[in-house]
């Protein structure tokens, strides 16, 4: 049975990501070597027959930050000018090749060999939406926690939980949360309802979604997407680059859930472990 995703990606790697300090407003670009890891996240997740494939896409949630949205840009899911709703940051990545003969198997596995077949962009709409944007840290914005917990501790405050106490001059847990729970209601309403549970191949139009944002946004939307108090501190770590997936047991709207892994993984080791078989067969009969 048809059971739809969200996939969520933390943006590359920045100088302030690099160091710690909080990037809430400000836009920090991505590092040299940011842009590098994306584009061999893309390489390695997206395309025909990966984790994320491109024409199963039926919507883009994008912050209006530049670095996630030249994380977009460098993760080869075929977003041309003509897509993205902005002005390229830099050269676009190309479309990533996805496995040959995988014709978009719906839980994202190789269905059939590993040699690379065409490239297939993304239809999907890229939208650029506030409610996605990092949380406003205030006056912790360019601040490290450790400088936050010194200048705590000089004001007679306790130690600070971004969870519980969000920021001074920034957002509160509430405000976030009134922020995310209307567009996870959206997105499931807009994308998922139609396809859940429904017989697999018997959903032509795209129904996963992907959100390209930020560290602590997105481990609160996480958290709400599976109804859990942001207060409470939804206790998952999600690193520059990191990619997570949202989905749902049962197969059924009223029962979300954090996916852990996927079986697509172990496809893609088979892939590699029967490449390097073969090379090792080459070279012994070359020797």
């Amino acid at each position: 049975m048809t059971t739809p995703r969200v996939f969520i990606i933390r943006h590359g790697e920045t100088e302030w990501s690099l160091n710690g300090r909080h990037t809430g407003t400000s836009d920090i670009p991505l590092t040299a070597n940011g842009e590098k890891r994306i584009r061999a996240t893309g390489r390695a997740l997206v395309g025909d027959g990966r984790l994320i494939i491109p024409k199963n896409l039926a919507h883009i949630y994008v912050s209006p930050r530049k670095r996630a949205q030249r994380t977009v840009e460098l993760l080869g899911l075929g977003c041309g000018p003509g897509v993205i709703p902005w002005q390229a940051h830099g050269e676009l990545a190309e479309t990533n090749r996805g496995e040959k003969g995988a014709e978009g198997d719906e839980d994202g596995k190789v269905v059939e060999g590993v040699e690379a077949g065409p490239a297939r962009g993304t239809r999907a709409l890229v939208e650029v939406t506030e409610a996605v944007r990092e949380w406003d840290y205030g006056d912790y914005e360019g601040v490290t926690s450790q400088e936050i917990q010194k200048r705590r501790e000089k004001e007679g405050l306790g130690p600070w939980d971004i969870w519980r106490d969000g920021c001074p001059g920034g957002e509160s847990p509430t405000q976030i949360t009134a922020r995310l729970d209307p567009l996870i209601a959206s997105l499931r309403a807009r994308f998922h309802r139609h396809a859940i549970g429904q017989p697999k191949g018997s959903v032509h139009e795209p129904y996963d979604v992907l959100v390209v944002a930020h560290g602590h946004i997105l481990r609160a939307f996480a958290g709400r997407w599976v109804g859990k108090e942001i207060a409470e501190n939804p206790s998952l770590i999600l690193e520059a680059g990191g990619v997570g997936t949202l989905s749902y047991e049962h197969h059924a709207l009223d029962e979300p859930a954090i996916l852990l892994g996927g079986a697509f993984m172990s496809d893609l080791v088979e892939g590699v472990e029967g490449e390097k078989g073969e090379e090792e067969e080459g070279g012994r009969a070359r020797s």
